[in-house]
């Protein structure tokens, strides 16, 4: 059975720097064409599950005006771009890197791991010797195009402060795993991407054992 579905036309609603959100309408494999169907670009990102040298996991508390909490999660940030757009190309090729490398297709030329190690610095202060890269996947499938370079930094030790951009506003925590675990199951630890990047670095910690 064929399954892809056919664009027949789209409408760009909003397209600012900042994203690109559409309105489209599909053809159906049986031949019906039913819209709208929303959805929308915004930039690839990365996500680091950092620990310290004592084996505490490096977080940063923050406002989340979807959900209007302050939440605590790793620190994470979007991929630099040439152009100053802060959404990548919808129509470019997905990531295929092993390494998480930025998607070919794009007119994003910054490399995933650099990304990742400027952003530990940025949020927190901390840099690694020791990465490892667990996984690029979409970030919402459903209704957004961007994808998440999950890395883990082991062996952090911190060098600077914080040098954080003009609308970040963020601290930073040392959680043991245990804390991690509650804050979970509590629902103190709200991001679902970084919830799974929890559970690959756990994961991959057993199997080095």
């Amino acid at each position: 059975m064929e399954l892809k579905w056919q664009e027949v036309n789209t409408e760009h609603i909003v397209r600012d720097e900042w994203i690109d959100f559409r309105r489209s309408v599909y053809r159906f494999p049986d031949g019906r064409e039913i819209g709208p169907f929303y959805t929308y670009s915004r930039r690839d990102y990365v996500v680091i599950v950092a620990l310290d040298e004592e084996g505490r996991y490096i977080c940063v508390r923050q406002f989340r005006q979807g959900i209007r909490k302050v939440t605590t999660e790793f620190p994470a940030g979007g991929l630099e771009r040439t152009d100053g757009l802060q959404y990548r190309d919808p129509y470019g090729d997905a990531p295929t890197e092993k390494d998480g490398a930025e998607d070919p297709g794009s007119e994003a030329p910054e490399n995933a791991l650099e990304a990742a190690k400027r952003e530990l610095l940025e949020e927190t202060g901390y840099i690694s010797e020791k990465w490892t890269h667990l996984i690029t996947i979409p970030s919402n499938a459903t209704i957004s195009d961007n994808y998440a370079h999950v890395y883990m930094a082991e062996d952090c030790r911190k060098v600077a402060g914080q040098h954080l951009d003009e609308t970040e506003f963020l601290n930073v925590t040392l959680h043991p795993e245990a804390e991690i675990q509650e804050m979970i199951r509590t629902g103190g630890f709200q991001q679902s991407v970084h919830v799974m990047a929890w559970l690959l670095a756990k994961e991959k910690t057993v199997q080095s054992k």
